[in-house]
Order: structure tokens, then sequence, then C-alpha cells
């Protein structure tokens, strides 16, 4: 058959780069045309265990997913509506060419869960038209060991106005969602159950936001749905489909997630132009499914920074806002390992009413405390809301002449096309004056700490400061914290908390969070008696990220185990739902000989979870131990472990 010559249509679309990028990947295994017919092709991982398939039938696309031979998605729609209503990929659609390859190499991030990351995978790709319209785009499928991943590229040169997505996802029976929105705990629903939520200001429907972890019927498999290199596009979530009980649909954001800003119902693209990748995060248990949450950062483009040496992840202690708390607030954090010191909210005046961010109140000298911190190597972050924002370029070169680490924006509420361009374009302006930058609120990860690594860390969770459940706790390692860094405010000893102290100590070794604020609501006077915290050396010792990780164990919602090494030491992690839980942790993991191993455990619990004491003890222990990790009711344990 004969195929219609290639047009440059108006609405022709893609990203051109993300293509040449491919094709240079190592080992192309073929390329070549193919007729207007049915047809299916396979991405299979290189190790064999995840496969992802691509399917035309009577010129309408869909695609599924499994993992070891189980359905993780089962045959779902795939396509693009654009503004005029054309759909592309839902009927009409014949094959004009295919490519595929496997690529398998490591990369060194800035920092990270480990110290190098490997891309390992097989990625089969359609270029495909529209027959009724002549416009060309592609289908990108990806199989990695740790999931699959695909996207959309429109191919032709020129613009298109993307109206919405129609990809979806069909679970199999039984599947539960863990549906979570803005700051809402997480409730394990059907895929046809999500809650209608949102105002008249927001985007309302059946909406739940990613990270969205998928739980089956089989008890081991899961599966988490994130997204990748989001560049000029809408955020993403998902949607229940009604009349279809198994079913979600992809909903593309038309307002601020808080319904802060103007509303946009389409993405107006230069083209060519590549959507984000729809990932899904796979393991076979829920243990190996935390492992595998750097398929999120293997996805997204290359660091773009050509010095990062300025980039320091670390521990942060939050100062009240005087010129005394700021001093004292350096003292503490050289005395307690920690390698910042944070002014938030009120530091420039009420943030809400205040749109100059360049003058501190008056109880500030803010000279005086960078001065103090750089002579004790701590650096100072800085709060800023948005609407002392309008000229970051000036702002944030003030800041850099002032000797600032970083800023902490607060109120980001990202979702449409617009937003992820402000932020995005914020966090480069950053970049260019060596600022990090912690973003807060309802923003969420898109793997762009690969690209911008100043993007350190950012909430987009149900954060500690709201003294969640241990069941909360215990959730997050297995969803939001598969798509990124997670910025969740450690509280140690706060009596509001509703989980012993060791479940608070644990989050530093399970969390991943390179910018890790510890002591939150506290002041350095509470720990002067030293005696009276026995978690201290652990949050002292505890680096933020790590050389080799390893999630020893878990279950969503129930039990976590987690041990990251950094240098010679490995620090280990456990944490429980409300119920009282011994684990046994084999330390396989370790090198030869023996290991000195500090356990910080629950002591005999208390009338409330956090008046449960820590108890401190050394042992002896090698390779071949397994750990008895025992947790009283939202316990949890925390152990250092270093070569004797």
């Amino acid at each position: 058959m004969r195929l219609p010559a290639r047009s440059v249509s108006r609405r022709g679309l893609l990203k051109g780069a993300a293509v040449a990028a491919g094709t240079a990947a190592a080992g192309i295994g073929a390329t070549g045309t193919a007729a207007a017919a049915d047809a299916s092709v396979t991405a299979t991982s290189p190790d064999g265990s995840t496969t992802i398939t691509m399917s035309l039938t009577g010129g309408a696309l869909s695609w599924s997913a499994k993992r070891r031979g189980a359905a993780v998605v089962g045959t779902s729609a795939l396509g693009l509506k654009l503004s005029d209503g054309t759909v592309l990929g839902s009927g009409g659609t014949v094959v004009t060419n295919y490519q595929h390859w496997t690529v398998n190499n490591t990369w060194t991030p800035v920092y990270g869960r480990n110290a190098t990351v490997r891309d390992w995978h097989q990625e089969m790709r359609w270029n495909l038209q529209d027959t009724a319209t002549l416009i060309n785009f592609s289908v990108q499928i990806r199989a990695y060991p740790s999931g699959v991943a695909f996207r959309y590229v429109l191919l032709d040169k020129g613009t298109a106005t993307i109206a919405d997505e129609l990809t979806t996802f069909v679970f199999p029976d039984s599947t539960l969602v863990h549906s979570a929105r803005d700051e809402d705990p997480y409730n394990p629903v059907a895929p046809g159950s999500i809650p209608s939520t949102g105002t008249s200001g927001t985007d309302n429907g059946p909406l739940t936001d990613l990270p969205l972890t998928a739980t089956y019927a089989s008890g081991g498999l899961i599966a988490c749905i994130c997204e990748s290199s989001r560049v000029n596009f809408p955020r993403l979530m998902l949607s229940s489909v009604s009349g279809q009980p198994n079913t979600l649909a992809t909903y593309l954001m038309e307002h601020t997630a808080r319904g802060s800003g103007p509303v946009q119902a389409t993405s107006t693209v230069t083209t060519p132009f590549a959507t984000p990748w729809r990932a899904v995060v796979t393991g076979s248990n829920h243990a190996e499914l935390v492992d595998n949450a750097e398929l999120v950062l293997n996805l997204a483009p290359a660091n773009t920074l050509t010095d990062t040496s300025w980039i320091k992840p670390g521990k942060v202690f939050r100062c009240q806002l005087t010129t005394d708390a700021g001093l004292a607030g350096v003292d503490f954090a050289v005395a307690r390992g920690m390698q910042y010191i944070e002014y938030d909210s009120g530091w420039y005046g009420p943030e809400r009413g205040t749109t100059d961010a360049t003058k501190p109140i008056p109880e500030i000298d803010l000279p005086r405390v960078l001065s103090y911190a750089a002579a004790k190597g701590i650096g100072l972050l800085l709060y800023i809301n948005p609407m002392a924002m309008a000229d970051v370029d000036s702002l944030f070169n003030l800041y850099k002449s002032w000797g600032v680490a970083g800023v902490k924006l607060g109120f980001i509420n990202d979702g449409t096309q617009a937003m992820t361009n402000q932020i995005t374009a914020w966090v480069k302006t950053a970049a260019k004056y060596n600022l990090l930058v912690d973003s807060h609120d309802d923003v969420r990860p898109f793997g762009y700490e690969r690209t911008s690594p100043n993007w350190i860390s950012m909430e987009g969770v149900r954060g500690n400061e709201h003294f969640p459940t241990a069941s909360h706790n215990v959730t997050l390692p297995f969803a939001r914290n598969i798509g990124g860094p997670m910025d969740y405010t450690i509280c140690y000893g706060q009596s509001r908390d509703q989980t012993t102290d060791a479940h608070q100590m644990a989050m530093a070794a399970v969390y991943y969070q390179p910018l890790n604020f510890i002591y939150w609501y506290d002041s350095p006077s509470k720990f002067s008696n030293t005696a009276n915290w026995p978690g201290l050396p652990w949050f002292d010792a505890i680096p933020t990220t790590w050389d080799e990780s390893h999630t020893l164990a878990g279950s969503i919602g129930q039990y976590v185990a987690v041990a990251r090494r950094k240098g010679a030491t490995w620090y280990l992690g456990a944490m429980t739902n409300e119920s009282s839980r011994t684990l046994s942790l084999p330390l396989s993991f370790l090198g030869s000989g023996n290991w000195t191993a500090t356990v910080y455990a629950d002591g005999t619990p208390g009338t409330s979870a956090y008046q449960t004491p820590v108890v401190v003890s050394t042992r002896t222990v090698t390779s071949a131990t397994v750990l008895s990790a025992a947790m009283a009711p939202s316990g949890g344990q925390a152990v250092v472990l270093k070569p004797s």
C-alpha cells in the first residue's frame, strides 16, 4: 500500500530533540515501514520482567502492561485531542514507520538514593499518521526492569493546540487505588469510586493527584503511576470514568491546584513536541516498588547545569523570626550536624500582604545572621510567597549578593501549562544565581530534580505538620515519595505526634528527602539537656542523600523498612502503622566482618504514642544476622550499622 506523502500541517506537532536523542541511543535494532493494518508491538525489559504492548486495531490505538506475566494495566486507550476537534489515535490511524532499540548505561546524579543510576530499557516507537488530516505523530513505549512508560510525540513542524489527552488505565478486577488530592490523606478505593472534589474555582470531579499507587487482588503486585519530563504542559490528574468501575482516565488540569490563577483549558505548543512520559513504576512486591522509584528520573532530561559544586543537600533547622533565634539556630545547626537554617513565612512581613521580600522585619538583623552563619559554615534559606516574586531575576541576584543559600517558595500551586512554565522558570533563574529551591504546597514531582538539581525538594503531600496517623506515614514510601523528593518536616519529640519518637526518627532513613527539615516547631533550648533526648545522635549523624539504598520489607499502609548507605555506614529505618509489629530483617547487604549496630527502639508504650520512650542498645552483627525489629503501635526503629 502506498501511504500519503508527509505534509506540514498547521496543526502538526512534536519535539525533534526527543527523537534525535532516541536514535542516538546505543543499539538501534530495526527501522522499517508498515501499511495500514491491525498490528501490535511489545517492548520487553532486558531482564524479561516487564512488558508494555501497543496495539492498532481498526485504526484505534491501545496499550497494556504486565509484570512477570501478571496484568498491571489491561487493554487501555491511547490518544490526543486537539482544540479543533481532531482526535489522534481513536480511528483512522496508520503506521508509517517503526523503530526499536535497547539502552544499557549508567549515569551519576548530583545526589540521590544511589550513587549511580542504571538506565536499562527497551524502546519501541511507532510513527503514525491520521488519515483524515494527514497529521503525523508518534507513540513511544519503554520497558524497564522497574516499570513501563509511554508518551506521545507530535511530529510535524509548526504549532498545535492540545485540548485533552485520551489515555486510560484499565485495571484488573478487585484493584484498589490509593487516592489523595491536595493535602488529603490517602484513601484506598476502587478505580471507579474516587470521590468528587473541587470547588467552582478549581478542577471538579472524581479526581486524584499523582503519584497514584494501585494494589492488586494477588497481594504482591503493586504499581505507582507517575509523570516525568513535564515541560510546557499541564499537570496530570486521573479521574474515575462513569460506568467503567475498573478504569481511570487522564485529566489535564485547567486550573491551578487551588484555583489561584487563570483558567487554561488548552495548551498551545511549538511543534515538534513531546508530551510528558506516563510512567508506571512496578514491583513484584511492595518493597521492590520503593527501590524502583528511579524510573521517574531515568525518563527525565539530563542535568542542564554545567556547575553543580554549589548544590549541597543537607539538614535544615527552622528559626523563629528574630536575630537572636537566627544566631542560636546557627549554633544549634553546628552542634547537631546540620547544614542550613531557615527563616520562614513572616521574615519580611505578613506574606499575604507584603510584596517586598528585600527588607527583613526590624526584629531580624539579616546581615549579622548571614555573616555569623557563613563564618560557621552554615547556609541560610529564605521563604518567599509568589506575591513577592514579580521580578525574580533581581530578587535572586540580590539574595546571591547577600550570601543566601536557597529559597523556600510557598503557595506554589501548579496545574496549568502556564504554571508549569512559571515554576520551571523560577527554578532556572534560581540556578543562575546558585540558589537551591524547595517548593511548598500543591506542587507535584515530575523528575525535574535531575534536569535542574537545584530544585532539591518539594512538598505536595499531607505533611507532618498535620500530625497524621502512622498509617498515613507508612503509605507515603509507596505513593508520594515514589515520584520524587518529599519535604515532610520531621517532628521529633512533639506532644501532638500520633507516633512514637522512634517512628519519627526512622523517617530520616525511610523517606527520600535530600533537604530534610528536622526538629520542626522546636527551638534549640528544648534540646539543651541532651540526656533527655536519646535520638539526637541519630539525627546528628544521618545524611540526606545516599550511595546505596535497599528496601528490606514493606506493605503499603502497614509497615516499611529501608536501609541506606553513605560511605561505610548504613542507616536502617523501620516504621509500623497503629499495630505493634516485629519485622525479621536480614542484614545480608552488609559487607564481611563484624559490624556494630546501635539500635534506637521503642520502649514500653506510654499512654499515648508520643510518650513511648526511645531505648538505645548496641550489639555486634554480621551479614548473616537477621535483625528482629520490634515496634510499638505507631512505632518504629532506627539502626546505625558501622564496621567494627
